[in-house]
């Protein structure tokens, strides 16, 4: 039916097109779950000196240590 030859460059080929499919597969699931952690919003507390975060898209947030609500850093 196929010679040797050909037969075993089908098979690297399919193996190659299998792992290119599962890598793509795999870079794009880990893409879009730490994309959502990675985006944050730095708030500054003026109260306390105090700086940290929260999801993007937050405008207002209470400070953790003091309470106090503070607006998003702008840079």
């Amino acid at each position: 039916m196929f010679e040797l030859t050909t037969a075993v460059l089908i098979y690297c080929g399919f193996v190659a097109v299998v792992f290119l499919g599962l890598w793509l597969y795999y870079d794009r699931r880990d893409h879009r779950r730490f994309e959502g952690e990675r985006r944050k919003t730095v708030f500054h507390c003026i109260r306390c000196d105090a700086l940290y975060t929260a999801p993007a898209g937050t405008e207002l947030m209470k400070c953790p240590r003091c309470g106090h609500e503070n607006t998003r850093l702008r840079f």
